[in-house]
């Protein structure tokens, strides 16, 4: 089973459930965190990391001797990263995606591919947990061939935690897609449920049963509440605004090792979830 951790806006506790959920269940865990642009649940898992591996795409590079500035190149690139102006051949290597396509249609045959690094993958284990998470290299654009390359790892005969990007753009999309259920951590805010509105959307599009976890759940208003209950979305959990909460995430430290008791309601609703799914 794949569950994803997902939110409309960073800040509202993703990456908290994802490892607190990990970490109460007795059962083997794939842990992969897609947040490549800014990872950090490997803080609170406590792990080393224990292997890397580079992330490369293919970008085009021109054998001018062959080149006969025709720009059919140009005029397949769907992101610009090609241009041909007056006898030159301009490559831009942070707006090309890696599709390939330049390459078969020269007819000069003046086009080979070259990798170009943009980021890691790094390996980890933290008990029962299997970690895997990737980096994207600062000022790189391109994270959704890292989060592909982090997700190549799954295997169906164990749960998979993703704790993916936060937003409703294609790294996140990318992250969730294929997932048996997503769930969405949001908080009672004007900005939290602005988002929370956009997230859900996504979901139905993607056709990916969903649920909600509001945190920080005394503060704010009643809105998120009121739409979950009036649309029918399952609240899985509050948490509520702690201090002890607040101190131990400071302190790169899980819910569950300071307030051992909400480990009962992580369990609760990873029961409910299963269920769901099994349906």
């Amino acid at each position: 089973m794949i569950i994803s951790i997902a939110s409309g806006k960073g800040g509202t506790g993703k990456t908290t459930v994802a490892v607190n959920l990990a970490l109460s269940l007795e059962e083997e865990v794939n842990f992969l965190d897609c947040d490549v642009e800014e990872p950090n649940a490997h803080i609170f898992l406590k792990l080393e990391i224990e292997k890397i591996e580079p992330v490369s795409i293919p970008v085009p590079r021109v054998d001018k001797s062959k080149c006969n500035f025709c720009g059919k190149c140009a005029e397949i690139c769907a992101y610009n990263a090609i241009a041909v102006v007056k006898g030159i051949v301009l490559i831009f290597p942070h707006l090309c995606h890696g599709c390939g396509g330049c390459r078969p249609l020269c007819p000069e045959g003046a086009i080979e591919e070259v990798d170009r690094n943009i980021g890691v993958i790094e390996y980890g284990n933290a008990g029962k947990i299997k970690f895997v998470q990737g980096k994207l290299n600062i000022g790189e654009a391109m994270a959704i061939p890292v989060i592909r390359k982090v997700k190549k790892i799954i295997r169906n005969e164990h749960l998979t935690i993703i704790d993916a990007p936060p937003g409703t753009s294609c790294p996140m999309i990318e992250a969730v897609k294929n997932s048996d259920f997503c769930i969405l951590v949001t908080e009672p805010t004007p900005f939290g449920f602005n988002d929370l509105l956009i997230a859900v959307e996504t979901l139905k599009k993607l056709k990916i049963p969903f649920g909600v976890i509001i945190n920080r759940a005394d503060i704010g208003d009643k809105k998120v509440g009121d739409y979950c209950e009036k649309e029918k979305i399952p609240v899985l959990m509050r948490i509520p605004f702690k201090k002890e909460i607040a101190i131990a995430y400071s302190n790169g430290e899980p819910i569950i090792k300071v307030l051992p008791e909400y480990k009962r309601d992580f369990k609760n609703f990873f029961n409910k979830i299963k269920k769901e799914v099994e349906k």
